[in-house]
């Protein structure tokens, strides 16, 4: 019996052995702490400045107009991304005008900038800009634009998308039935692809009737479409003549959401698009008409746009579209305090934090920077 034991325990011995040395074949040894400075090199070398961005970088961003808060909020995170990265930036704004637009982005080239970031603006009217440029090296990202050009980066909020989460929450809220007011318009290439998503929910909710359409694009968009809301609530005094209003841009959601409020009959919802601190504080309101609304954050719109073009003059690979992920923002979801796009990350999961376009090498530039 003792032999028996001592034979158990020297078998149990060799195949430990055994087992140990195949682990040591097929699993890498652990290195010590110590010697991981191999690995910490090869971490410096992939986080160094590419020689084409050794220089300060000479940005122009064109935009088709610059009209509300979202506007103001994208050149923001456009500026300070720039910023961080140690370049430089000029502002057009073509004041809905294409033509300029497009004048403006040959005036870009002759100033022989390194990228050009398209804000808005259409593929029939900038194409041949556009392809001028390139040809001149000039990298070229776009948002919310229907360009389709080899080397051209064409971002968008997932317009689609947009459209589509608030009609669903609109039409949940409706139990599928009741009566609408669409303000949109036409001509810009997010609005269409919007509308799209539109004649499709009428479809898929058929009892849930449009009573009325109307929507401008000016430079006082907001009191325009508060002007026009009046007038549709007088043709329709009754409550339950309307149950709600799709607005498929926040500067119209603004301007009805300030005319059903005058008007008393804060029964009806406004369901909109994009969001800023003004239309966050129109939300939070007591009692404000403003339900929900969906959007991304227009400031890191304007830092990826930013990011696209710096990786491009880096001789990075970047995609040929690229759609920023939408979020619902309901006022059910906020608390009772005040609350800004800053704070939205606490209450509407990876609001504003899409990590998208980060190269290694940009947070040693942006330490570069910040020791100048």
């Amino acid at each position: 019996m003792k032999k028996l034991a001592t034979l158990i325990v020297l078998v149990f011995t060799l195949l430990t052995g055994c087992t140990n040395e195949q682990d040591a074949v097929s699993k890498p040894a652990e290195q010590p702490k110590q010697e991981t400075k191999g690995e910490t090199k090869g971490e410096t070398e992939q986080a160094d400045i590419p020689e084409a961005l050794q220089k300060p970088i000479k940005i122009a961003a064109i935009m088709q107009m610059s009209i509300g808060t979202f506007s103001s909020q994208y050149i923001a995170g456009v500026k300070e991304q720039v910023a961080k990265f140690g370049g430089d930036v000029q502002i057009y704004n073509a004041d809905n005008d294409l033509t300029k637009m497009a004048s403006y982005v040959e005036t870009a080239i002759n100033q022989n900038v390194d990228a050009i970031l398209l804000d808005h603006g259409r593929a029939d009217a900038l194409k041949a800009p556009v392809e001028k440029a390139l040809a001149k090296g000039i990298h070229v990202v776009a948002f919310d634009n229907d360009l389709n050009i080899p080397g051209v980066t064409v971002i968008d909020q997932d317009d689609y998308s947009l459209a589509w989460k608030t009609l669903k929450t609109l039409a949940e809220d409706l139990n599928g039935e009741g009566e609408i007011v669409t303000i949109w318009v036409g001509g810009f290439t997010p609005m269409e692809r919007r509308h799209v998503i539109y004649e499709a929910f009428q479809k898929r909710y058929p009892n849930i009737k449009e009573v009325a359409k109307f929507g401008t694009a000016s430079a006082n968009t907001a009191l325009d479409t508060q002007t026009q809301m009046e007038a549709i609530l007088k043709k329709y005094p009754n409550k339950g003549d309307i149950d709600a209003v799709f607005a498929t841009w926040d500067e119209f959601a603004k301007g009805a959401t300030r005319a059903i409020q005058q008007a008393g009959r804060t029964e009806i919802k406004v369901y909109g698009i994009d969001l800023s601190d003004e239309d966050l504080q129109m939300i939070q309101q007591p009692n404000s008409p403003w339900v929900a609304t969906t959007a991304t954050d227009p400031a890191e719109v304007g830092r990826v746009q930013v990011r696209f073009a710096y990786q491009k003059i880096a001789g990075e690979k970047t995609p040929n579209i690229y759609s920023l992920e939408p979020h619902v923002v309901k006022r059910s979801d906020l608390p009772n305090t005040s609350v800004t796009m800053n704070d939205l990350h606490n209450y509407i999961q990876s609001w504003g934090q899409s990590n998208v376009a980060v190269s290694p090498w940009m947070k040693t530039l942006e330490q570069q920077v910040n020791k100048q």
